[in-house]
Parts: structure tokens; C-alpha cells; sequence
């Protein structure tokens, strides 16, 4: 899965990517329902490993099944 696909989820779940102040390859999220913020590495097309999107998950306090569907 790429960044491009775990942002248009995290939208349509409601997080907001918090703008960046630097360069590098990560972006931050912010989930309003939870408070919580979680780092996404934006790698381009290259996909993140599931281990690492189910963290990001995990993170900002969603539920794996209902990302999936999103």
C-alpha cells in the first residue's frame, strides 16, 4: 500500500495530515476523534510494508478492519 493510498483512508476516516515545517520523507497525521499523531513515511510509489501501515493504525487509534474498508 502506498502513502497516496493510506491518506485518501485517513481522510475519509476523518485524520488531517498536520503541514510540514521541514523536509524528510515523513508526514504526520492527526486523528481529532483520538488525539493522536502518528508519523507516515511517504516514499512515493514504493509500498509500506503491512506490518508498518497496521502500526500507523494502531497509532492513531483506528480499527484495522474498518481502515481497510475505508
Amino acid at each position: 500500500m502506498t502513502y497516496r493510498e493510506i491518506a485518501r483512508k485517513l481522510r475519509a476516516l476523518g485524520c488531517e495530515e498536520i503541514p510540514r515545517r521541514s523536509s524528510g520523507s515523513h508526514r504526520k497525521w492527526y486523528n481529532p476523534q483520538t488525539g493522536r499523531i502518528a508519523p507516515i513515511p511517504d516514499w512515493g510509489s514504493k509500498d509500506l510494508k503491512v506490518g508498518t501501515v497496521r502500526h500507523i493504525v494502531q497509532q492513531l487509534g483506528l480499527d484495522w478492519e474498518t481502515f481497510k474498508q475505508a
